[in-house]
């Protein structure tokens, strides 16, 4: 994979390749920026920032400040699905709002066009509240949006808040995630404190909601008789968020893109949190199980057994007869989040082998673990990003005694705070590749032969032309949900398929042909023109 590139290339990427050992993880190169022209499979901050953590609010009107360019992704295009929760409400998501800037913004600046955004939008649609992003431009040229977003709180007399999260901050949409949280802490979070009628309450922190999965997730958990206050931010309404603070526990999926809040929540109300994997069979018993045991009711155990009993006689039959053809396949992951993680979980469940996977913007920490926090060296591009200074809030921290219970948990072996890193459950000498490039993925295919890539979309279609399905696992390919049992059903059977059918076999991309395939259908249309 590195014989093609530079010298000073080949050795950066040495750094982000390496032969997992789950015993002692090695040292990974990642959060590092990735070299010009290789090709990547990263998105920029805005995308992080606009695109995953914030987009998903139904309910907030979302306006992008920049020229057209970014406009389109500011329709969100990832398939986040809502619900409307009362009559007269408006789904945004379905809206693409852009200042569209144009050459004399970028010469006198944008504020006044944003101002004039902003108040016609609120009289078009009347919205509880405002989100306003900074592209690229927008920070080039010093546009200062959040003075705007003030004087028009002041204004129009709702919430309305800016993310300074020009594209080329940090060094992948990673910092986009960070931006997102700190805002969404500040200008949302506690800002609603009505009590919550409900005997276990949690938050499912870094779900999105992609092709129904926070849905599928609510279902299993209301069968356990435990309530959602907020997912943040699948499916989640601003008045939800603005109420999350009232939960009991914080579960997080993906721990990249919303640790912080998690930490930020655990410091000013004392809400304690741990990470949890609902994508997977084994993934989602083990998730349901440490629920209960965290609110330590028999009622609650009891109850979650029954759930899991009910809807594994439903799943068994699937599994076995999918193992049939699945057996012993193998796989390769290359996803965002915390996906290249969980996704292994239910390849393992259909007899697959993963031999190989990454990330596109984790940081050390979800590669290795957490223990490494305290060991990684904070560079300029994360010096970048605000870190914001979070206090107890002393009205409210301990309004759920979890102080106490957390305490007597830890005493027992159970586990907060803490996330143990992919690499520790991956198999010993699979292929790890932080941030591939398109080059690294086509040899991969050739030294390795994956049954199935599950991948983004920027290289679906360069794996299918090389004759490997690809299940895009950014979108879902119009497919889901894959989360808890029904959604691994769904994910069964759509990889059962995708592998076992022989269409791959006949799949040859136009560079495959050689000179004589040339000459032969030139030959071919000379004679047909005849």
């Amino acid at each position: 994979m590195l014989e093609v590139y530079p010298k000073k290339t080949k050795r950066k990427r040495g750094k982000q390749m390496l032969l997992n050992d789950p015993q002692t993880p090695k040292e990974i190169g990642a959060n590092s920026r990735t070299v010009p022209g290789i090709i990547t499979q990263r998105g920029c901050s805005y995308a992080g920032c606009k695109g995953v953590v914030i987009g998903p609010i139904y309910d907030i009107l979302h306006i992008t400040h920049g020229p057209i360019g970014c406009g389109w992704y500011s329709w969100l295009s990832r398939r986040n699905m809502t619900k409307i929760r009362a009559e007269g409400e408006t789904n945004y998501l379905q809206y693409s709002m852009s200042t569209d800037m144009q050459e004399e913004q970028i010469v006198f600046g944008g504020e006044k066009k944003l101002k004039e955004a902003i108040r016609e939008a609120y009289e078009e649609f009347k919205p509880k509240a405002i989100s306003v992003y900074a592209t690229c431009p927008v920070g080039l040229i010093g546009d200062d949006i959040h003075s705007v977003c003030r004087d028009m709180k002041k204004e129009l007399g709702i919430n309305i808040f800016g993310f300074s999260c020009e594209g080329y901050k940090g060094v992948s949409q990673s910092a986009g995630h960070h931006i997102a949280n700190n805002g969404v802490f500040k200008n949302m979070i506690g800002l609603d404190d009505t009590p919550v009628e409900a005997k276990y309450k949690i938050n499912i922190l870094g779900e999105y909601n992609i092709g129904g999965d926070a849905w599928e997730i609510d279902r299993i958990l209301r069968l356990c008789g435990i309530h959602i206050i907020g997912t943040l931010s699948g499916g989640v309404s601003y008045d939800e968020i603005c109420n999350c603070h009232m939960a009991d526990l914080n579960v997080v999926m993906c721990h990249r893109s919303i640790n912080y809040m998690a930490e930020m929540m655990e410091t000013k109300f004392g809400i304690p949190w741990f990470k949890v994997n609902f994508i997977g069979l084994e993934g989602t018993k083990k998730s349901l199980r440490k629920i209960a045991q965290y609110f330590g009711e028999k009622e609650l155990i009891d109850r979650v057994e029954e759930v899991i009993a009910a809807e594994m006689a439903e799943v068994r039959p699937v599994v076995q007869d999918v193992r049939k053809r699945t057996e012993g396949k193998t796989a390769a992951l290359f996803v965002g989040g915390s996906r290249a993680h969980h996704y292994q979980d239910l390849f393992q469940d259909m007899g697959m082998k993963v031999i190989s996977a990454g990330y596109e913007f984790a940081h050390r920490d979800d590669y290795e673990g957490r223990d490494v926090l305290p060991h990684i060296k904070v560079d300029a591009d994360t010096r970048n990003i605000e870190e914001l200074e979070v206090e107890q809030d002393t009205e409210r921290f301990n309004l759920r005694n979890t102080v106490e219970r957390k305490k007597s948990l830890e005493d027992s072996g159970f586990d907060f705070s803490d996330y143990e890193g992919m690499m520790r459950q991956m198999a010993k000498d699979t292929l790890v590749i932080d941030d591939i490039s398109h080059h690294e993925m086509e040899k991969l295919i050739e030294l390795y032969h994956p049954d199935i890539i599950g991948s983004g979309i920027k290289d679906k279609y360069v794996i299918e032309k090389m004759g490997v399905p690809c299940k895009q696992l950014h979108s879902y390919d119009y497919g889901g949900p894959y989360a808890g049992f029904k959604g691994a059903i769904n994910f069964f059977k759509e990889v059962d398929r995708m592998t076992s059918t022989k269409v791959w076999k006949l799949v040859r991309a136009p560079w495959h042909e050689d000179a004589s395939g040339e000459a032969s259908a030139d030959a071919e249309l000379a004679n047909a023109s005849v």
